[in-house]
């Protein structure tokens, strides 16, 4: 039976509108699913920025676990707690769950990339398991972080089977961005680029939390006001419920999210499940997520992605046939079921490394 508990370790709250949270409710719901009893042990809010006493508070909790029982750690505070891991990992089998690597968020200074990576590489000696959400992050783990490659587990996000979009059925075509407001987004840069194509029949809608970097979501707010034009054809919306969302990609022609970096890409996989045409960027995992799937241009906007809106935005014949490809590769994707599976024989493998 003691096998079958897990300890999951999670900064806040798991109901966060992101992606990796979103990995983490789904990845817990599965696993329960399958006959795992799930303990969930919540850290301060605030990682992987914690001031010292959340800092001190979230070693205690870890130190207070009891020995013998395995414990999964996401990410966001794993990379942070080199020591408090492997104390842990001395007296309980450990399974770090990295989305991406926190050194490769789009905005940090110098010195705290460095940091962050210097954490990293040394928490992740700690673990007996160590699970990634796509190849690319496991190439960049085993290439930059010195983790032996033949140690690292991927367990790709799974990806609801969804109908058709139907699309807004108008003149206009409809764009759809999905993510939270922070630079590693690219949102700015994405209006900047659709700035640039006034006499275009088109909006956007931009769906995500700007509690996460409010100088960001300020940032976005100011660059759709300096031009004019956008403010009645930019729409932003701030954290909204499933079924909401479902409307938002049914009634949309096309997703568009111009990514710096992505660990996996959960919201791309989510549009062309809907049978959207896409464009993403070049950015992490994105290509290994939706393969011939979608238009990719470089990460930064500019240019290349303001022809990519204007080819889509105005050739109705390519929307359908990218939407036609979205809707076949949507197929080849994994459920959370296999997602849930691969993570468990990860739990166990670790609990047999740790005897």
């Amino acid at each position: 039976m003691t096998e079958r508990t897990l300890t999951f370790v999670v900064p806040g709250p798991l109901d966060k509108p992101t992606g990796g949270y979103g990995y983490d409710r789904r990845l817990l719901a599965e696993l329960e699913t399958i006959g795992w009893r799930i303990d969930v042990l919540h850290l301060p809010d605030t990682f992987p920025f914690p001031n010292p006493a959340e800092r001190a508070e979230a070693e205690r909790l870890l130190d207070a676990l009891p020995a013998g029982g395995p414990v999964a750690v996401d990410g966001l505070a794993y990379a942070v707690l080199p020591e408090a891991m492997a104390r842990l990992a001395s007296r309980a089998p450990l399974v770090a769950l990295i989305h991406h690597p926190l050194s490769l968020e789009t905005g940090l200074d110098a010195a705290t990339v460095a940091a962050l990576a210097a954490s990293e590489r040394t928490a992740l000696a700690a673990a007996h398991g160590i699970v990634v959400t796509s190849p690319a992050t496991a190439g960049i783990l085993a290439a930059d972080f010195g983790v032996p490659r033949d140690e690292i587990a991927i367990a790709v996000p799974g990806t609801d089977r969804m109908p058709p979009a139907r699309g807004s059925g108008g003149p206009t075509v409809r764009l759809l961005a999905v993510g939270s407001i922070i630079p590693r987004k690219g949102h700015v840069e994405l209006v900047e680029a659709l700035a640039a194509l006034p006499s275009s029949d088109w909006t956007l809608d931009i769906v995500g939390d700007p509690r996460l970097d409010p100088n960001e979501a300020l940032r976005l707010d100011e660059t759709i006001r300096r031009h004019t034009s956008l403010t009645a054809r930019v729409t932003r919306t701030g954290p909204i419920d499933r079924d909401t969302l479902a409307e938002l990609y049914d009634r949309a022609d096309v997703f568009v999210l111009n990514s710096y970096y992505e660990g996996y890409g959960m919201a791309y996989a989510e549009a062309i499940a809907h049978g959207l045409p896409v464009i993403g960027t070049t950015g992490g995992a994105i290509p290994d997520t939706l393969g011939d799937a979608a238009i990719l241009v470089p990460p930064g906007g500019g240019p290349a992605l303001t022809d990519a809106l204007r080819r889509m935005i105005e050739d109705a014949d390519g929307r359908a046939a990218l939407a036609a490809r979205a809707r076949a590769a949507a197929l080849r994707l994994p459920g959370w079921a296999d997602t849930a599976r691969l993570f468990a024989r990860v739990v166990e493998a670790a609990i047999q490394k740790a005897r």
